[in-house]
C-alpha cells in the first residue's frame, strides 16, 4: 500500500508571485517534506524514570523551551514539559524508541501519517511567518522550535537553519491544505519557487 502525502492535489512545481526579474537562486523555496518517522513522545507525570539518560540515535532528550537536539537524521524537538517530537529520516527507528521509551512511563504515538510538512528556504522565510503567527521570529534561532497558529492553524514551526533560513512546518494533515494556501499566499509578496 503506497501513502499519498497531504498535499499531493495542491503543491505544484513552479515559479510564483513576484519572481519576474528575479535571481532564481535569491526567491524563496517552498517544498513538501514526505516520508519522514514522527513521533510523539511523553512522559507521564507519575513516572519517576529520569529521561536525561535515554539515548536515542545518539541524541539525548532536552527538557527546555524551544530547544532541538539534532544529527544528520534525526531532530528532537521540544514540544512542552516532558513532551518531545522526534522527526526522523531513519523510519526503522521507531521500532527502538518502543524498546527504550517503556510504556508504563511514557505514551509513544507515531504521527507519520497524520502530519503534513512544508519547508521554506531563504531570506524572507520570517517575513512570511510574521504575516499569520503572533510570535516575535527575529528570536528565533537556528535549532529552536515553537508551537503556535498560522492564520488560525496550530502549527509547530523547527528551524533547521538560519544561513540561509530554513524551517519545516509541521501541521494536522487535515489541516495541511489551509497552512500551505496562507504560507503560500504570503509569500507572493516575495516570489517563490515551489519544489
Amino acid at each position: 500500500m503506497t501513502s499519498i502525502s497531504a498535499l499531493n492535489h495542491i503543491h505544484k512545481i513552479g515559479l510564483f508571485g513576484n519572481y519576474e526579474n528575479k535571481n532564481e537562486e535569491n526567491l524563496l523555496k517552498v517544498s513538501e517534506i514526505k516520508n519522514l518517522l514522527i513521533v510523539q513522545i511523553v512522559q507521564y507525570k507519575n513516572s519517576t524514570i529520569s529521561f536525561e539518560h535515554i539515548d536515542i540515535d545518539s541524541l539525548k532528550l532536552k527538557n527546555e523551551p524551544l530547544s532541538v537536539v539534532s544529527n544528520n537524521d534525526t531532530r528532537i524537538l521540544w514540544n512542552g514539559p516532558k513532551n518531545w517530537l522526534l522527526v526522523s529520516i531513519k523510519k526503522n527507528l521507531l521500532k527502538n524508541i518502543i524498546e527504550v521509551f517503556k510504556e508504563t512511563d511514557f505514551a509513544v504515538t507515531d504521527l507519520s501519517h497524520s502530519r503534513a510538512i512544508i519547508e521554506l528556504e531563504g531570506e524572507k522565510v520570517k517575513e512570511v511567518l510574521k504575516k499569520g503567527c503572533p510570535f516575535n521570529f527575529n528570536i528565533l534561532e537556528k535549532n529552536n522550535s515553537i508551537n503556535s497558529t498560522y492564520n488560525g492553524v496550530a502549527f509547530t514551526v523547527d528551524m533547521i537553519d538560519d544561513s540561509p533560513d530554513k524551517i519545516r512546518l509541521f501541521a494536522l494533515r487535515s489541516f495541511g491544505e489551509s497552512l500551505y494556501h496562507s504560507i503560500t499566499d504570503s509569500s507572493l509578496e516575495f516570489g517563490y519557487k515551489s519544489i
